[in-house]
């Protein structure tokens, strides 16, 4: 994952702590050769997307302040209930903020509780401890109040960040309808002021044409992963549903189409990244923010294939498209709205619908078992993994629980009980 340019100027510039910044892409290099680069037979349009992520703090920094000398806007986001089309429609940019390594704990721990979960102290950390340029770039960090943690630590984050906040409602009520269609207006309003830009139904039509497209890619590379044997490594399909959170949306949408080209052939001939006896998992729950790659390297080196995810960074963030029919800057901003709200996240009571999509995902994957993977600390994921296992006990699917942070401390007793859940399904 070496840089193919020297970038050090620019980060200099952002104001990066070019030591500590070092030291984070030499473990993230390393680990990235580990998880990624070991594995033998990968398809090769996954070339463009080891480029991107060994170029992440490089190249595609610089296309964001080249987006900002022409006039544009970089908005930082840290969940999939904002919506990408607005920001879009404004001639702006939006890349995906939430960080997945134990980087700059120290830093967050002076201003937030040891026991926060490993996702919010990891974008606190990234920003105090001055080693993302993402952060840097943007000229406004868009939050949601999808848990009390994260609602409670934006309040800390603005000040050092202009953060503004989305309310998502956590009941799908006719009342909550409404809330979220006003404050999806809200935003809206904010884009434009920070743009600049008037978002008009022109616009919005064709961003929302551009995302949905992005959409049917992954939709597309889904579906091949249902084959047996598996095209694609899970790491290596994980690996590009984290790039789309940073990467230009059109490029993104053209490259993951010719990869998916390329994984027809090889489904074509039979040819897989594991043998069709191997075990077939499904992960589910918390999303896993790039470089969070731990659990799904040691359920695929112990010779599972992790063939689908229920989680944000999965089938939960692309399932759904916006309509397109919309002909007033209105309608499409309902139908936004709509699409954005059948997000089943575990923040919402009651989330039958949560249950079952991963009851059907097992079936459609044709999966042996299910791993439930949650942060520590993160209590609607940690709690509802108990509605999870019922659900599943009712369909006879095993499933496994893992609770863990970002941290490789118990990455010995995690392979352990990943070996006994493989063992027990074969």
């Amino acid at each position: 994952m070496s840089k193919k340019k020297d970038y050090t100027a620019m980060w200099k510039d952002l104001g990066i702590d070019l030591a500590a910044h070092d030291g984070l892409l030499e473990v993230l290099s390393s680990a990235y050769g580990e998880v990624f680069l070991s594995q033998s037979d990968r398809p090769k349009g996954l070339g463009y997307f080891d480029l991107l992520v060994s170029e992440i703090h490089g190249r595609r920094i610089e296309e964001l302040l080249e987006a900002k000398k022409r006039g544009g806007k970089v908005f930082g986001v840290f969940c999939l209930y904002v919506p990408e089309e607005i920001i879009l429609a404004a001639d702006s940019v939006c890349v995906g903020l939430c960080a997945g390594a134990d980087v700059g704990t120290q830093h967050a721990e002076q201003v937030l509780p040891r026991n926060t979960c490993a996702l919010i102290k990891s974008f606190v950390g990234f920003k105090l401890a001055r080693v993302c340029p993402y952060f840097e770039t943007c000229d406004l960090l868009i939050g949601e109040t999808t848990c009390d943690g994260k609602k409670k630590a934006y309040e800390i984050f603005g000040d050092f960040q202009e953060t503004f906040v989305m309310e998502v409602p956590h009941t799908k009520s006719a009342q909550a309808q409404v809330l979220w269609r006003s404050e999806i207006q809200r935003l809206t309003n904010k884009i434009e002021e920070i743009s600049g830009k008037e978002i008009t139904a022109g616009n919005l039509s064709e961003s929302v044409k551009t995302v949905n497209a992005k959409r049917r890619a992954l939709q597309r590379l889904s579906a091949l992963r249902r084959a047996r044997p598996s095209p694609i490594s899970g790491r290596d399909a994980l690996l590009i549903n984290q790039v789309q959170f940073y990467d230009d949306p059109v490029r993104f949408t053209e490259k993951l189409n010719a990869l998916c080209a390329e994984l027809t052939e090889r489904v074509a001939e039979g040819t897989g990244v594991a043998p069709a006896a191997a075990p077939r998992i499904v992960v589910s729950g918390c999303p896993m923010a790039a470089p969070n790659w731990k659990v799904p390297f040691l359920v695929e080196k112990n010779g599972a294939t992790i063939v689908a995810e229920e989680s944000c960074v999965g089938e939960r963030g692309t399932r759904n498209l916006v309509a397109e029919d919309g002909e007033t800057r209105d309608d499409l901003l309902d139908r936004i709205a709509d699409r954005y709200l059948q997000v089943d996240c575990a923040c919402f009571t009651p989330n039958t619908e949560r249950l079952d999509h991963v009851v059907e995902m097992a079936r459609d994957y044709e999966a042996d078992g299910v791993v439930h993977y949650a942060l520590q600390f993160c209590a609607p994921y940690t709690i509802e993994a108990y509605k999870v296992q019922k659900a599943l006990e009712r369909e006879n699917v095993p499933l496994l629980k893992l609770e863990t942070d970002y941290s490789m401390e118990d990455a010995a007793q995690l392979d352990t009980r990943v070996q006994a859940f493989l063992e027990m399904l074969e």
